[in-house]
């Protein structure tokens, strides 16, 4: 774990400000990777969904901005910033981040389930800007064109391959979280991020398959949520200490953008209370599966 001191924010806003000058909207982070400033609309009885629009900062990834004199200011409201995020889908670069996780829970790493995807579809990944995260994975920076709107998603490609796209983030290099640092590779400090192979970017774009319907008919034969999540309960219950969390949230995603994540979500919380993992927990992971998969949430599911 890296070392945080008094230093760590004056480091963080530097890193941000150079950030900023390469085009990238930056915004102040915690230690533990979320947005350092609190909602003004905090304690409120019904949900509010500003963006920013009521000209006060504590918006998360809506606050990011390249103006170096907005940037000074975000970060002075926030003394205990000890990093920077980097909004992702904004113009002017239009930041892709390829998230590549290297978890046991996912019995393969995604750096080689990457390989395999371009070889299938007859893509190379540029040389480009990689960022080394603390738990042994690595961030890939690509840029995306105008016209084309990159969602955010957890696992949809491959396990352990995330995707951080419009109303998403990513951790910028060099200040530290509660877990370590996110450095620059070696050898890629002097790149710019990439254009996204055209191939790639239609994998990233494609919609999401809608749920299957069935007519009166079907119904007595279709399967049940339960009997289509089956697969989804067994991964679950294989987890061990680790990869529970992991495990829950990847499944959640799953079935909620097959369209049967409601149905299946009491059965996904019994099967995470059997391997160990608190209820309030396992909820709270499924809450954030739901909201990641419908777009709702870019603030803190669209971290990586």
């Amino acid at each position: 774990m890296a070392t945080i001191d008094r230093q760590t924010p004056t480091l963080a806003l530097a890193h941000a400000l150079a950030a900023a000058g390469r085009g990238l909207p930056v915004f102040p982070l915690s230690a533990t990777k979320l947005p350092a400033l609190r909602s003004p609309h905090r304690g409120r009885r019904q949900p509010t969904h500003c963006r920013g629009e009521c000209g006060l900062p504590g918006h998360g990834v809506h606050d990011a901005t390249t103006d170096p004199a907005a940037v000074r200011a975000l970060f002075a409201a926030a003394p205990r910033a000890t990093g920077y995020g980097i909004a992702c889908g904004r113009a002017p670069q239009r930041l892709i981040g390829i998230d590549l996780d290297v978890d046991p829970a996912y019995g393969s790493d995604a750096a080689g389930a990457l390989r395999q995807l371009a070889l299938q579809h007859l893509f190379t990944i540029p040389p480009t800007v990689t960022v080394l995260t603390p738990s042994g994975g690595r961030h890939l920076w690509l840029t995306g064109p105008a016209d084309a709107t990159v969602p955010n998603s957890a696992g949809r490609l491959a396990p352990g391959i995330d995707i951080r796209g419009s109303g998403g983030y990513l951790v910028g290099p060099g200040p530290v979280t509660a877990h370590g640092r996110y450095r620059l590779a070696p050898g890629t400090a002097h790149l710019t991020p990439a254009p996204c192979p055209r191939a790639l970017l239609r994998l990233l774009t494609q919609p999401r398959r809608a749920p299957s319907t069935t007519t009166a008919g079907d119904a007595a034969t279709a399967p049940t949520p339960a009997r289509r999540g089956e697969g989804l309960i067994q991964f679950m219950l294989a987890a061990h200490e680790g990869q529970r969390n992991t495990r829950l949230f990847w499944a959640a995603c799953r079935a909620y953008e097959h369209g049967f994540g409601d149905a299946l979500a009491d059965a996904l919380t019994a099967a995470a209370v059997r391997t160990g993992l608190p209820e309030h927990e396992a909820r709270a992971a499924i809450a954030s599966a739901a909201r990641l998969t419908s777009g709702r949430d870019g603030e803190a599911d669209g971290a990586a």
